[in-house]
């Protein structure tokens, strides 16, 4: 662990030292990623559990930067199963996107990498390990089994392109195989009419600049469900767009999902698009999964006191408060994280477990499982129902 000044800032040696040890580290895992023509039977796995889309299984990505290595994602364990939608949680830095970047080996290279961990995908008639597989292979999983809806749309679309050219790119690249040139605009169109777009022909034509947030998320929707894939990240794909639009684009996920039978693994900080979305809910905090179970368990029962806090600090429609609750206190920091609880420093309901390592997953019922000492003798603690009513009770 590289010694720190007492202003907080590392000397340009120590700072050299790092760089240096990371450049060894990411080498290495470089070099394993970048071969080329390797044994499908190196990369080959079987799911746990057949009726899962995805299993992310004790993955640990990191990053590793001149100040130290930030464990952005630190032993992170969930199923996303088949057809269903899974909504990832926590507020922001907590990981949610670099876990969803890890499965689609889109990270910033070569700082970010996976270095344990496993990623099985389904994709029906075998399995796949993606934290195992070179970048080569991956390329062939993209689009065609795992695609990924971006936060900001302006930023995923290339503004010097046509609309019409970067959908009918991406049906080439990788659903392209004995298609012509109007087979492809044909798809592409449908694609346009599939995503709500009345004008879709002079959509087509149009750059991205011509048109509203809303049009270009579902551009963007459109580009992801392309080829049809098994399991579509939303990564806060409502965050930009105002409630109306909001809402017609998670009807329009919703109702897609189910015309094409694929999973969802959905990322926001809204409480409320979770409760509307998902059927399970996972709940992360510095890298860590605090709580995970269905979507009753989680907003009728939160266990974490992070969860319970996130619940309390939650508008309630026709509840008037004084002062919307939030939680006190700050995220530690994530290149030297404290040997015990990370939530410890900003928990209002402490026992005396609490100092000792980092508290192991207990399950408070099949479904649902948390990360918490209050737990830990497998009872539910009277102090989470208390705080729950002092605070305005769960979102209903």
């Amino acid at each position: 662990m590289a010694r720190k000044k007492a202003e907080g800032y590392l000397s340009g040696k120590e700072s050299r030292r790092i760089s240096k040890e990371n450049r060894k580290t990411t080498n290495i895992l470089e070099k394993k990623r970048k071969r080329k023509n390797v044994p499908e039977s190196e990369y080959l796995t079987k799911m746990h559990d057949p009726a899962n889309a995805v299993e992310f299984d004790n993955l640990h990505t990191y990053f590793f930067t001149d100040a130290g290595t930030v464990k952005s994602v630190d032993g992170v364990s969930f199923e996303v199963p088949v057809g269903k939608t899974v909504g990832v949680v926590g507020e922001s830095g907590c990981g949610k996107s670099v876990t969803s970047l890890s499965l689609m080996q889109l990270l910033q290279r070569p700082q970010g990498q996976v270095v344990e961990g496993e990623i099985r995908l389904n994709l029906g008639d075998k399995a796949v390990d993606v934290a195992k597989m070179p970048y080569e292979a991956v390329q062939h999983l993209r689009g065609n089994f795992v695609s990924m809806i971006f936060q900001e749309p302006m930023t995923s679309l290339n503004p010097v392109f046509r609309i019409g050219d970067q959908l009918n790119e991406v049906i080439e690249l990788h659903d392209g195989e004995g298609k012509s040139k109007e087979d492809v605009k044909k798809r592409t169109i449908e694609l346009l009419e599939m995503v709500g777009i009345a004008n879709s022909e002079g959509v087509y034509k149009m750059y991205p600049h011509e048109l509203s947030g809303g049009m270009r998320q579902r551009v963007c929707i459109a580009m992801a469900l392309a080829c049809n894939p098994k399991v579509i990240i939303a990564d806060e794909p409502t965050t930009a767009l105002d409630v109306t639009i909001q809402a017609q684009v998670l009807d329009l996920l919703r109702n897609l999902k189910d015309k094409i039978n694929s999973s969802i693994m959905f990322i926001t900080h809204d409480l409320g698009v979770i409760a509307e979305m998902a059927d399970y809910v996972v709940v992360m905090y510095a890298g860590r999964i605090v709580e995970k179970g269905t979507a009753e368990d989680i907003f009728y029962h939160p266990a974490h006191p992070y969860t319970i806090g996130l619940m309390a600090s939650k508008p309630v429609v026709g509840k008037q408060v004084d002062k919307l609750y939030s939680i006190p206190g700050k995220v530690p920091n994530p290149i030297n994280m404290p040997d015990y609880c990370y939530f410890k420093d900003r928990c209002e309901m402490c026992v005396e477990k609490c100092g000792g390592e980092y508290p192991c997953e207990v399950s408070i019922s099949p479904t649902h499982k948390v990360s918490c000492y209050r737990y830990s003798d497998g009872q539910t603690p009277d102090a989470a129902r208390n705080t729950e009513e002092k605070k305005g009770g769960t979102a209903s």
